[in-house]
């Protein structure tokens, strides 16, 4: 820990989203920048900066666990509370005991007003003015070998489950210069940048179009980004969730193009199967307008990179409502469409949501049992996938993970890398089965030889 007089030492804990991780890295550079030293455990730090997640009601009480947990373990730390949760719920940790500072969002300045100052730790907690300010564009991300590209913030789509359009409001781009700029500062440290956001798929939709060659202007886009990122950055470029129904035909052109350089992998939320539960959710899009595109995509990407093409979603069992015959929909399409992964989760109640006040809630074991059988198949045509991605070539970036490191495929698989690679390292391989795993030779290293 440092000396009140020293610069003060902060740590940093992240629940949620690529959006929240990228969050927390603008507000560490902005604490940087302004003195602060980060600290790699809490127990060598100051401050703890947490920044909150509210997508379920479990997410908000994660939170408050651990603002308790730190204060038995650490009661002189300073614990400043930040992110989705906050602006869900302001008052409620201003009201809790633990918490000394509450940033409603994500603000950089804002947290830093909150460091500590000589003689300040005592007294109720304290909320921080927001601010307009501008931040200097990220220049790594320091946790991790890949970097999060922030495109937009918000959401203008009116799910009835989610919470996090309420905290984040309505979907705000950056500017696509700006975007470029950053994407290129990252790219000097990061071999892939992954653009994320809150709702990607409307990036553009509020900016002002882009002067194109001949005096002509064409509207910003997702693809018109991603166009300016293929030409003047020099990262593998993945794009994380989006809606299927939003991804148009220039953007998967890119996507069959760029050979790798934008990943051939999408996760498109799905969310259920069945048209009556979609309506449910108030989702904007049909189980046949999701199919069709979904099948149109693979169709037109399936033959890049030797047949790769990564394909995940999202989806939600247990969702009130949602009887045997609606959940049989959902798994059929599952059944159908190539993913090669899934993310399932059984319905959790959301404070503050329109779901939160619907009928028929689907028993909690019943909810269980449907998740069970959506990962098994979901497990089940991943192993597939892998199996045939054997003995194909593969664009390979290097990760490290509690000392170890493995590769990551442009179609988002994990590969074990046989021989010295160092996270970082971005090269081209052959993928080879073993023992149910995929495997991958380094190249060997050059060495330096001495004159003679």
């Amino acid at each position: 820990m440092s000396d009140v007089n020293d610069k003060p030492s902060v740590w940093f804990h992240t629940f949620g989203c690529k959006a929240n991780q990228y969050d927390t890295e603008r507000i560490r550079q902005e604490l940087e920048l302004r003195g602060a030293e980060t600290a790699l455990h809490v127990d060598q730090a100051d401050v703890a900066v947490i920044n909150t997640c509210t997508v379920t009601n479990q997410a908000d009480a994660n939170a408050r666990r651990l603002v308790r947990r730190l204060r038995r373990q650490r009661p002189d730390i300073r614990i400043v509370v930040a992110g989705c949760s906050t602006s869900f719920r302001e008052a409620e940790y201003r009201g809790l005991a633990e918490v000394d500072g509450v940033v409603p969002g994500h603000d950089p300045s804002a947290v830093a007003q909150l460091l500590p100052q000589p003689g300040d730790f005592a007294g109720d907690a304290v909320t921080a003015d927001r601010s307009d300010a501008p931040f200097a564009p990220l220049r790594r991300n320091a946790r991790g070998t890949r970097a999060w590209l922030k495109i937009q913030d918000g959401c203008d789509r009116k799910c009835s489950f989610c919470a996090t359009r309420i905290a984040r409001g309505a979907s705000v781009s950056r500017p696509v210069d700006e975007v470029v700029m950053e994407a290129a500062t990252l790219a000097r440290a990061h071999p892939e940048l992954v653009i994320t956001g809150i709702h990607i798929g409307h990036y553009g939709k509020d900016l002002d179009p882009e002067p194109r060659p001949g005096g002509r202007h064409a509207p910003a886009s997702l693809a018109t980004l991603c166009e300016r990122l293929l030409e003047e950055v020099p990262a593998r470029i993945r794009l994380s969730s989006i809606e299927a129904t939003e991804i148009d035909d220039r953007l998967v052109d890119l996507l069959a193009a760029s050979d790798g350089q934008l990943a051939p992998h999408l996760h498109v939320p799905l969310q259920s199967g069945s048209d009556r539960v979609l309506r449910l959710m108030r989702r904007w899009h049909t189980r046949e307008a999701y199919r069709a595109r979904v099948l149109a995509i693979a169709e037109r990407l399936g033959a890049i990179d030797s047949g790769a093409f990564g394909l995940g979603a999202d989806i939600i069992v247990g969702f009130p409502g949602e009887g045997e015959a609606e959940f049989e929909e959902t798994r059929a399409l599952v059944e159908e469409l190539p993913y090669t992964y899934l993310h399932v989760f059984p319905y959790s109640v959301r404070d503050g949501t329109v779901a939160a006040s619907l009928p028929d809630r689907i028993p909690g074991d019943v909810a269980a049992t449907r998740s069970r059988t959506l990962r098994d198949l979901g497990l089940r045509k991943g192993q597939a996938y892998s199996e045939a991605r054997a003995g194909t070539t593969a664009d390979l970036v290097v990760e490290g993970r509690d000392d170890r490191v493995a590769g990551v495929t442009g179609d988002y698989l994990r590969v074990e890398l046989l021989g010295d690679a160092t996270p970082g390292d971005r090269f081209r391989a052959r993928l080879r089965g073993r023992g149910g795993r995929l495997t991958a030779e380094a190249p060997v290293k050059a060495r330096a030889v001495a004159a003679v």
